[in-house]
């Protein structure tokens, strides 16, 4: 028994509880998210405290730039008292106050068209589920549940953004070649047009656009269907791969995923009993 394997029943002797480790773990995921958009979220805020947009469609209350304030400040500081408390009752109140700044944030006019919000109330919503069971007994179940659920979400997650770009200008690549490939200052697209061609760039826009449909209808369907840790792995390696090949700030809308991704890394591997059988010669010597 080599090392790593020896340090897991230390582990557990030593109370390692893995869903309330999940849980810390999303609840950082949350906050990267936030505070990623941290730059944008002050120069957003100025612009709208400076130049109310008046939109009939929603309430005052909800046009209102100290509700906005209130929302984003309020979650942020929920989360992170959710996450370093080790009182249960306290995780609750957190995830639930949590989860209700982030829905004002879904419903609000200056923030309801964000996707960060949208992927991070997701997570919230988790989390709520998660605190009120944190206690259980049945810690090993719990885990395998959290992380069914966390990759149930992200398979929906990935399959509306999927379903969004089921159009003939997302497949002839025609939407991102003006979105990113045009003058984004990022060192994938950087590095095409010092190389390429403009007629040649249209060409690699259509099929970078396929493939990204592609692969988010693909995990969108499959992904909950896998294995914890297979699951884990694949959303981790994809949701990565957006930040990483399309736009840093999209690290907002995908960091908590990738939290909730990890979840799946958490689960024990499943141990088969050790069948051991007699030897024959053991049998009749016995016998005799």
């Amino acid at each position: 028994m080599n090392k790593i394997t020896q340090a897991f029943p230390r582990l557990q002797s030593a109370g390692f509880k893995r869903p309330l480790a999940a849980y810390r773990l999303v609840q950082a995921a949350i906050l990267i998210s936030l505070f990623w958009k941290w730059k944008f979220f002050l120069q957003a805020d100025s612009i709208y405290a400076n130049i109310p947009v008046e939109d009939p469609f929603f309430p005052d209350w909800l046009r209102s730039v100290t509700t906005i304030r209130l929302a984003f400040w309020g979650s942020a500081l929920a989360t992170s008292i959710s996450l370093v408390t080790p009182v249960n009752l306290l995780q609750k109140f957190c995830s639930w106050f949590g989860f209700l700044g982030i829905s004002l944030m879904c419903i609000h006019q200056g923030s309801y068209n964000d996707m960060t919000f949208v992927t991070i109330w997701w997570c919230c919503l988790w989390s709520v589920w998660l605190a009120h069971r944190l206690e259980t007994g049945q810690q090993e179940l719990l885990i395998r549940r959290a992380a069914f659920l966390s990759r149930l979400i992200i398979s929906l997650i990935l399959l509306g953004g999927a379903a969004g770009k089921w159009t003939p200008e997302y497949w002839s690549g025609e939407v991102l070649f003006d979105i990113y490939f045009v003058d984004r200052d990022f060192w994938v697209f950087n590095y095409l047009r010092d190389n390429y061609e403009p007629k040649e760039l249209q060409e690699i826009a259509k099929w970078y656009s396929r493939q990204t449909v592609v692969v988010e209808t693909v995990s969108g369907i499959g992904l909950w269907i896998l294995p914890a840790r297979w699951a884990a792995l694949v959303g981790t390696i994809i949701l990565s791969g957006i930040v990483i090949m399309s736009n840093q700030y999209l690290l907002s809308v995908v960091g908590c995923l990738i939290g909730l991704a990890c979840v799946g890394f958490l689960v024990p591997r499943r141990t088969h009993p050790t069948v051991v059988t007699a030897h024959p010669s053991t049998e009749n010597s016995t016998a005799n």
